[in-house]
């Protein structure tokens, strides 16, 4: 068997085109005249070999580019910090990197944790102290600047390089399929919340990861990712997927590699705060432990729902108050259920026909963890949009969730105006709508995702490539013999087809 990765093999002549593979695409293009016809090689040429500028990988980075610059746009009207007569509501342009360049005091030289707690890990505190505190200074030389807009600014041109990063990272890892980056560059949320927090930084260190390991870098892919968890803590979450893939390929060590190198990575980078500034550094955690159940989640619908069938008398509470009130338990039913959803995609990694790819079981893992969480904030949509492109990169059922959340994110401003009004611009029940359209389109997701890990010849990607381009020393490896004698698989059947040859 080749020990040759897919995505080290020659592409040539295989791209998929999405009017041709994907039957949404497939209907809508009727409009212009029907799915791209054979002559229509432009796009179609192999890496290296195109005649003209415009390939399918610079449109799609193009594009990306665009997107980035009409979200600054859509923000530019915070960008003063003069936020008055609640225009960061009703215009919608709320960014928390302008608010807490002066909430955390960086624009009085305040250095992260050292001189005040800082409610973000490590490495998100850093890059604020990193960009934040030379705008600092230039604004002490040069007092007419407006610092919160230069360090905004920055902001922006930092996580818009990241976001890019990330476009042409899927590229990478989607050579054959490179109109699938275009649901990342495209993506109303990328649109909408792109520097509304430093998601971003997990974002693109994150991809750096995930490409790592599928260049078979385990250790490089365990340091980025452990960087990217101490930045935000999703990114450690893919570990878990990395160690169930390896254990049923027998590339356990690589696995093993990866995780400890991310945990060694993730230690590294904390200890400095840690040590010196323990009660600063552990403000993160105390939040996350302290808060009660916020907005737009599985538990805030949960709260509503008690107010419109709770027949108990004066001063009684529904299931959700009471957890609302004992957030203890809250926290424990929480992470108990995050912790069983967890053993399920384990379950399901080990019970597939056939091995499923990294991305989906990356994908299902994070949603888990936003579905079942106590907080999820608007930018939170950020962590599953290059998972869900690597994973099931078809537009149809994209495009709905992509829907439910501009619809969430117009009702979530809603709901802030008439907070700081006192005068509901909506009925609740429209925000709970709209929270409970965003998470029923990722639960959407999730139920597509587990259908093509139970019937392979649905994922869109295994129809390209021959087994996982994310996967490195998974890819086209074999199961591990212990795990067809468990499963009774005769050995001289495999479970999986070697990588393709060209």
């Amino acid at each position: 068997m080749s020990t040759q990765s897919t995505a080290d093999i020659d592409d040539a002549g295989s791209s998929d085109h999405p009017s041709r593979s994907d039957g949404f695409v497939r209907g809508a293009s009727e409009l212009i005249g029907g799915p791209l016809g054979d002559h229509a090689v432009a796009l179609d040429r192999p890496a290296g070999r195109e005649s003209r500028f415009w390939t399918a990988a610079r449109i799609v980075l193009a594009l990306a580019c665009l997107t980035l610059a009409l979200h600054w746009v859509q923000k530019s009207p915070c960008q003063d910090g003069a936020w008055q007569n609640n225009v960061q509501y009703t215009r919608m342009c709320y960014t928390d990197v302008l608010a807490l360049y002066y909430a955390e005091g960086l624009n009085e030289g305040k250095v992260p944790y050292q001189d005040h707690p800082v409610e973000y890990p490590v490495l998100t505190g850093y890059f604020m102290g990193a960009l934040g505190l030379p705008v600092h200074a230039l604004g002490v030389d040069n007092p007419e600047i407006n610092q919160g807009q230069w360090f905004y600014n920055l902001n922006v041109l930092v996580l818009g390089a990241l976001a890019v990063a990330t476009v042409a990272v899927i590229l990478n890892l989607r050579r054959r399929r490179p109109w699938d980056a275009a649901l990342f560059a495209l993506a109303p949320a990328l649109f909408l919340t792109a520097t509304v927090n430093w998601d971003l930084l997990a974002v693109g260190l994150a991809a750096f990861g995930l490409f790592a390991w599928a260049r078979r870098r385990p250790v490089v892919a365990g340091v980025l990712l452990g960087l990217a968890g101490a930045a935000k803590m999703w990114p450690l979450f893919v570990l878990g997927p990395i160690l169930v893939l390896a254990l049923r390929a027998n590339r356990l060590r690589a696995g093993l590699t990866a995780v400890g190198t991310a945990l060694v990575a993730l230690v590294v980078v904390n200890l400095p705060v840690a040590l010196p500034y323990r009660d600063n550094w552990g403000r993160f955690f105390e939040l996350n432990t302290t808060r009660p159940i916020d907005w737009g989640t599985l538990w805030y619908i949960g709260r509503y729902l008690d107010g419109k069938v709770n027949t108990g008398g004066p001063g009684s509470t529904g299931p959700f108050d009471w957890l609302n009130a004992n957030i203890p338990t809250l926290n424990w039913l929480s992470y108990a259920l995050f912790g069983l959803a967890c053993l399920g995609v384990a379950a399901l990694a080990l019970l597939a026909p056939r091995r499923p790819r990294l991305a989906q079981l990356a994908f299902l893992v994070v949603a888990a963890f936003l579905i079942f969480s106590k907080v999820w904030s608007q930018q939170f949509v950020l962590w599953l949009l290059p998972l869900v492109v690597l994973a099931r990169p078809k537009w149809g059922a994209f495009i709905a969730w992509q829907v439910a959340e501009i619809g969430y994110f117009v009702a979530f401003y809603g709901e802030l105006l008439g907070t700081a009004t006192s005068r509901p611009v909506f009925p609740e029940g429209v925000f709970v709508l709209a929270s409970a359209l965003r998470l029923g389109t990722v639960v959407l997701l999730c139920v597509l995702v587990i259908k093509e890990i139970l019937d392979p010849g649905r994922d869109a990607v295994r129809a390209t490539y021959a087994d996982d381009p994310d996967g490195g020393v998974l890819d086209g490896a074999p199961d591990a013999p212990w795990y067809d004698r468990w499963r009774q698989r005769p050995s001289d059947v495999p479970a999986e087809p070697a990588a393709a040859t060209g």
